[in-house]
């Protein structure tokens, strides 16, 4: 129905802004990378839950599916890690910038983990993306160490995307979220047991801290995953990759307006920015351009 399409169109613009503000709140908690995303992801398995709880959703799957979602948990909280640190030893535009690399890495990830062939515009854009890097390195040496999260983040992101694929179309969205962020928080927790991180240090947080850690555990991780799943019932692949390409957007425009001198970059920065931005949405375009027409071009 048109209303729902209109409906789920808000809605979806709604979720990208909401993701694009992820990285501004990430900012504003004082606490270092690791621990915040463990606080992220643990604070979220218990609101989606409780949101299964509400809705009667069973989180019953099968053995060798629940450990596909174990692992796709670790691989999101290592994406989720890697762009909580950048941000920390970096800011918000660079690693927002560098993050939008993702749909390059997941054209060239594809071709491996499902077997299809290499597209010839793939690797042109591709180039194009390469060519946006060079700038940004170029000019904003000062944060390379940044820049090298924010590009480990955005090949993350990539897998994680490849290997979730399969599973959001098997299976219900709250299921999924609830298995792959307790995967997250689990395999974190292991690792912090070994490294000693759990001391009263640790849990001692300003009352600043848990809001924003709630806001970014509720709306910005356990809504925004389920939600952008089930708007996906109503509006084309074409539309919502074209409105998550708005993301780095949004969030840039965030940052600049609340962190104000510390988010200005050069006039490179955005010419290499803007490189990269325009060729993840001419990919998009083109790959939802009829194939009979893309041929004789």
């Amino acid at each position: 129905m048109p209303g729902d399409k209109l409906k789920s169109y808000l809605h979806l613009h709604l979720i990208v802004f909401i993701w694009g503000f992820t990285a501004v709140i990430g900012k504003q908690i004082t606490i270092d990378a690791l621990p915040l995303v463990w606080y992220r992801m643990g604070i979220a398995v218990l609101l989606v839950l409780l949101y299964a709880k509400i809705t009667k959703v069973s989180l019953k799957v099968p053995g060798k599916t629940l450990l596909g979602f174990l692992f796709a948990g670790l691989v999101i909280a290592l994406h989720w890690f890697t762009f909580f640190k950048a941000i920390k030893v970096s800011n918000v535009s660079v690693t927002l910038a560098c993050l939008s690399t993702g749909a390059f890495f997941t054209s060239l990830l594809e071709p491996l983990l499902y077997g299809r062939k290499v597209i010839w515009y793939e690797v042109m854009f591709g180039l194009f993306v390469v060519a946006g890097l060079y700038i940004i390195f170029s000019f904003e040496g000062d944060y390379l160490y940044g820049i090298l999260l924010a590009l480990s983040s955005a090949f993350l992101s990539a897998t994680f995307s490849v290997i979730n694929g399969k599973y959001a179309v098997k299976h219900n969205a709250t299921q999924v979220s609830f298995w792959e962020l307790l995967g997250g928080v689990f395999f974190l927790t292991i690792y912090m047991l070994f490294a000693g991180n759990f001391t009263p240090q640790f849990f001692s947080l300003t009352g600043e801290d848990w809001l924003w850690l709630f806001v970014l555990a509720s709306a910005c991780t356990a809504y925004a995953f389920i939600a952008s799943v089930k708007v996906m019932k109503f509006l084309s692949p074409y539309t919502v990759m074209l409105t998550i390409n708005l993301e780095p957007i949004y969030g840039i425009i965030l940052a600049v307006l609340v962190f104000k001198g510390d988010e200005k970059m050069s006039p490179a920065f955005y010419l290499g920015a803007a490189i990269i931005l325009s060729t993840v949405i001419f990919n998009g375009v083109i790959k939802n351009y009829p194939k009979n027409k893309l041929k004789k071009i």
